[in-house]
């Protein structure tokens, strides 16, 4: 079997990309062209599978449809993932044009050149909790009605319903996999969560006095995201295309996220975190939590780390990531970049 991975060297990339190198797959990941290419998530697979070309790296850009075409036709994979997008949720209204076109012409191009290729082709897309918008407190599931409130979550409802029509209209085998929020030690750390483990580590080692976060209140439905690309690939699996939620059906704040990392080294959050209005979005989204009961019962897929162990294991990994930034500051070979950094 051989897979195609857009955004391979995100989060969820690098995990789907062990999962199916486990499994015995051929892997190929797209990378966009730069001045700096940060392949750290996968570096590990790169050195274990990529001599016997298991693993193989392309330059590609989704906004180039030529490219993505030409991907294609060289490698007649049996699956594409589609993961590539500037995922970032605030960072989306501040780049609205270049996240929208990765979502909506990224997804397209790709369907196009599958649509064109002499061979049969499972296609799946990545849908996102964000095109629910957040305005009812009852559980989202595949028949909930969208209401995007960023640039982000607008774009994933284009690519969400492009997908549908590719696959009512030519018969394509496109499946939209609608994950609500899933973190990990592999998250960006720009993403709340893992600003929150960050700091908690750094806080612990002594090179970090305070964090800074927006909307304590707003509540998400987090797990864990190796469970969720297990749940990608069991999609692509099941004899039908069809959408898919994925979810814990347990939603936290961010507040009770912060208090729960903080607790796995016995401090309290309210000494370290401040509130500023700069981290607030312009249209917040107060409230997701999902419902799964269909890839529970159809998949056979449920979470297997729940939020406590979540928050734990993203701590536990921050904190050994900051005793290694404090060697490395004591030997002078950084230069802190987080914020208060103490005097060592």
């Amino acid at each position: 079997m051989k897979a195609l991975i857009t955004g391979i060297t995100g989060q969820d990339g690098a995990y789907l990309a062990q999962l199916l190198l486990e499994k015995g797959y051929e892997v190929h990941g797209t990378v966009r062209r730069s001045s700096s290419i940060n392949t750290e998530r996968i570096d590990g697979l790169i050195s274990k599978y990529s001599g016997d070309n298991q693993l193989t790296l392309h330059y590609s850009d989704l906004l180039d449809t030529s490219s993505i075409t030409n991907l294609l036709n060289n490698i007649l994979p049996d699956e594409v993932y589609n993961l590539a997008a500037q995922s970032h949720v605030s960072v989306s209204f501040i780049n609205p044009i270049f996240t929208t076109q990765i979502g909506t012409l990224g997804s397209i191009s790709i369907l196009e050149g599958i649509r064109h290729l002499n061979k049969d082709v499972k296609f799946y897309q990545a849908s996102s909790s964000e095109m629910f918008g957040g305005s009812s407190k009852e559980p989202l599931n595949e028949q909930s009605l969208f209401d995007a409130k960023s640039p982000y979550g607008a774009s994933k409802v284009f690519a969400h319903e492009i997908t549908k029509i590719y696959r009512e209209s030519y018969e394509l085998f496109g499946v939209n996999g609608i994950l609500f929020n899933h973190e990990s030690p592999l998250r960006g750390e720009t993403f709340v969560t893992r600003k929150i483990s960050k700091a908690v580590g750094r806080i612990t080692v002594g090179i970090q006095d305070r964090l800074t976060l927006g909307n304590l209140d707003a509540s998400r439905d987090w797990g864990y995201a190796k469970d969720y690309v297990e749940g990608m690939w069991k999609m692509m699996q099941h004899n039908t295309a069809e959408d898919w939620v994925l979810a814990t059906g347990v939603t936290k704040t961010v507040k009770e996220f912060a208090e729960a990392a903080f607790n796995v080294v016995g401090l309290s959050w309210e000494d370290y975190v401040d509130i500023s209005e700069k981290y607030f979005r312009p249209n917040e989204v107060d409230y997701l939590v999902g419902d799964a009961t269909k890839a529970r019962k159809t998949l056979g897929w449920k979470p297997t780390v729940d939020f406590d162990e979540l928050v734990k294991i993203m701590v536990e990994y921050d904190i050994t990531e900051a005793k290694k930034d404090l060697a490395l500051l004591k030997d002078n070979l950084i230069f802190p970049t987080w914020e208060h950094p103490k005097e060592l």
